[in-house]
């Protein structure tokens, strides 16, 4: 068997679900996390096709540093009635500069002359022109039949043309699209294995989750010979998704025994699958399989003697496997790896404070309960370690008092003022910021209260702000959490604030940010 590749989509395809809406920063900061999981190739997204792609790539050649993944580019074959060398859209790809492109390509008879409006024999030849004329530039192509399953059921001879046409003309893998998700794993398996055997090209498969199938349907696609595999992580994509990567890998690597991805980024899966979910600000699914947070939880009661003499007689595996956790209503020692894990990431040691670790767990577990998170904002977890440590240590300054104030004019333009009152440096400072809104206000006043005692605060800046309703069923009662993402120009790090009151939660998650801006910077306290 040839070398599994595992191919993310999430910043293309998973960028198409209802309500998901990626900024640049955000693919950029989301690319950077699948490669911290190791994944083969990160699709980027059309280059030429919309503006935001088009500055992704431009960006991620001088921003983005990728490790282990590879960069692909996506797009479509040539149009119509014109040349590979003349489309402006497949000269964006090679301007895109990455060593992949993935081409999409229709693959359904009645797509391609009803939906593309050609023949049959023209559709052939976009793909042959296309394919050749990249792989002529240097490039590793990949190519996405669309709507296969479905066309190769309709008309099998020509969705075999089509893989045919793309092997020949040098694209190095043909991916098998179930584009409608209708398919069922029998019938994956009917037809990657009556495509390999035909056409001996090298297969992949693209499931969607239509039918709830697309994990089953993935794995189902490499026990019949595909070799390669498209996700998206949490599963995200249009309609019901895409078939979630995580999932998809777990199974190949834990059930089939085959390398998906290296051991030690599994350890990292779940913390990684969360740290996304922020960043798209779609709520982790707790249920979801290996990675959420209910994946390996049990409830006391039946479970309890069984788990005390063996957890694995309530779990199909080992959960820190793939970086989760078992949970129980008893259970007071899990999560002291992961606190013991953040302080020497922090360079804090704590082997010889066992009852700073408990401390802090129980902070952890306590707040929790009220709605905090922690996967996506371990410098909150940080200043925790760090003052259950040493007290005082991050007290660079005192609240006295903050207020916000929001105006809004007749014309409907509302602009916010705040004041900060604190000490610093055995100086009381006042300070008024005004802004856009309450939080940016506040953070203009809090800079510059901060600033007379510690200039140093003018390298930091908040580039990111998030913020989840808990219950929603409270409606504007609601508990809110916020996620802030600070930056010193060079990395940044995530605090969190979970309150009834939006500014206060705000402002919690602020200062936070700032504090640790101040220690990562080795500032000391005045």
């Amino acid at each position: 068997m040839e070398a599994l590749h595992v191919y993310d989509t999430t910043l293309r395809d998973g960028a198409q679900q209802e309500g998901l809406n990626l900024s640049v920063s955000d693919k950029l900061a989301i690319a950077g996390l699948l490669d911290e999981l190791r994944v083969d190739f990160i699709e980027g997204g059309w280059p030429g096709a919309n503006p935001k792609d088009t500055e992704f790539f431009e960006r991620a050649k001088h921003e983005l540093t990728l490790e282990h993944a590879t960069l692909a580019a996506f797009g479509s074959t040539r149009r119509a009635g014109s040349s590979a060398a003349e489309d402006q859209l497949v000269q964006a790809l090679l301007e895109a500069g990455t060593s992949v492109v993935c081409l999409v390509a229709k693959s359904h008879v009645r797509h391609v002359e009803e939906a593309l409006r050609t023949t049959l024999e023209e559709n052939l030849e976009m793909i042959r022109d296309t394919v050749s004329h990249l792989v002529a530039q240097g490039r590793r192509v990949f190519l996405d039949a669309e709507h296969f399953f479905d066309g190769w059921h309709l008309d099998r001879d020509y969705a075999l043309r089509v893989v045919r046409t793309a092997h020949e003309a040098g694209a190095e893998v043909v991916v098998l699209c179930d584009t409608n998700g209708g398919m069922l794993p029998h019938q994956v398996e009917q037809v990657v294995t009556d495509v390999i055997a035909s056409t001996g090209a090298r297969v992949g498969a693209h499931c969607h989750n239509d039918t709830g199938c697309a994990a089953a349907n993935s794995v189902a696609a490499v026990r019949a010979g595909a070799t390669h595999v498209q996700g998206t992580v949490n599963g995200y994509g249009e309609r019901t998704g895409n078939a979630d990567l995580l999932t998809v890998a777990a199974n190949l690597q834990f059930k089939l025994g085959l390398d998906a991805l290296e051991p030690d980024a599994f350890r990292q899966a779940m913390p990684i699958a969360h740290a996304i979910s922020e960043v798209t600000n779609v709520p982790a699914y707790s249920r979801q399989p290996y990675v959420g947070a209910s994946a390996f939880a049990h409830k006391a009661g039946l479970h309890a003697s069984a788990l005390k003499v063996d957890p694995d007689l309530y779990q199909h595996m080992d959960p820190s496997l793939v970086g989760n956790g078992m949970r129980t209503l008893v259970s007071d020692m899990a999560g002291r790896a992961s606190i013991e894990l953040k302080a020497r990431e922090a360079g804090l040691d704590v082997a010889s404070r066992p009852e700073v670790v408990a401390s802090v767990l129980a902070e952890v577990k306590a707040l929790e309960l009220q709605g905090w998170t922690f996967d996506a904002a371990d410098a909150s977890v940080e200043l925790m370690l760090r003052r259950t440590l040493e007290p005082g240590c991050t007290d660079y300054f005192e609240v006295e008092s903050w207020r916000v104030i929001t105006e809004a004019s007749g014309s409907g333009e509302a602009i916010s003022e705040a004041t900060v009152k604190l000490h610093a440096d055995g100086r009381r400072t006042v300070a008024t910021g005004e802004g856009n809104g309450p939080v940016n206000a506040l953070d203009h006043a809090l800079r510059q209260a901060i600033a007379v005692a510690y200039p140093e605060i003018e390298k930091l800046e908040l580039i990111d702000f998030k913020v989840r309703i808990l219950d929603a069923s409270h409606g504007s009662d609601a508990v809110t959490r916020v996620l802030i993402e600070t930056s010193d120009g060079e990395t940044s790090w995530n605090t969190i604030g979970v309150a009834a009151n939006i500014i206060e939660a705000s402002w919690r998650a602020l200062v936070d940010g700032l504090v640790h801006g101040l220690i990562r910077q080795g500032v000391p306290i005045r």
